[in-house]
């Protein structure tokens, strides 16, 4: 029996690539998934404080593989394939729960569902062909404020709020509905920067290619 050593080098080094730490804080982002949604569900103050603890201690999670990864040269395939979906699940999870739950409305959790996996979609053609689109600043602050809009929809309680002189009372959960169609704006914009990106690569890529078929 022949073995191939290229391929046991590239199962080893996926392998390697699994175990090494910024990749299972990303794998324990997705695990800690649905302990986020189990707690959500119940409805109650306690189960949503829960949740967005467990929440936040994943987005920690986010921050943190990706300083490691890039601190220690341990960036990798997988990590960039891992990375973004984690990330995506987390969000579209709690979304589609709140749906569920009747805390906001199906629409914009469509619209960002269809704007993620069209980006998804279109990175990995991307890398498939060779080609690195990097993360857009639009991107970055779609990303921030629907980490902030999921907060609120997973408190969703009402709270009073006394500020001396006067009080205020504040529905978190109104306050994460619109937090989220601001979301929209930016993920729109950054879904069009990411595909003028993509198409400038291509056409790069295409020219060198060009350039060095015509080389004597």
């Amino acid at each position: 029996m022949v073995v191939d050593e290229n391929k046991l080098k590239r199962r080893s080094s996926m392998r390697e690539d699994a175990l090494n730490l910024p990749n299972l804080l990303t794998i324990l982002r997705i695990l800690l998934i649905p302990a986020v949604l189990v707690f959500m569900y119940q409805g109650t103050r306690a189960g949503n404080i829960i949740a967005v603890l467990i929440f936040t201690a994943a987005a920690v999670t986010d921050v943190i593989d990706g300083w490691l990864a890039r601190r220690r040269g341990l960036t990798s395939v997988l990590g960039q394939f891992l990375d973004p979906l984690a990330d995506k699940l987390l969000i579209l999870a709690i979304l589609l729960l709140a749906v569920e739950m009747g805390r906001i409305q199906a629409w914009p959790v469509i619209i960002i569902a269809g704007r993620e996996l069209s980006v998804t979609a279109l990175r990995t053609i991307a890398i498939s062909e060779g080609l690195v689109i990097s993360a857009s600043r639009g991107g970055k602050d779609k990303a921030a404020l629907q980490n902030a809009a999921v907060s609120m929809l997973i408190v969703h309680n009402t709270y009073r709020i006394d500020f001396w002189l006067f009080d205020v009372t504040v529905s978190l959960n109104a306050v994460g509905y619109w937090l989220l169609l601001g979301s929209i704006f930016f993920a729109l914009a950054s879904a069009g920067s990411y595909f003028s990106m993509f198409v400038d690569a291509v056409e790069a890529k295409e020219k060198r290619s060009r350039e060095g078929s015509t080389d004597p």
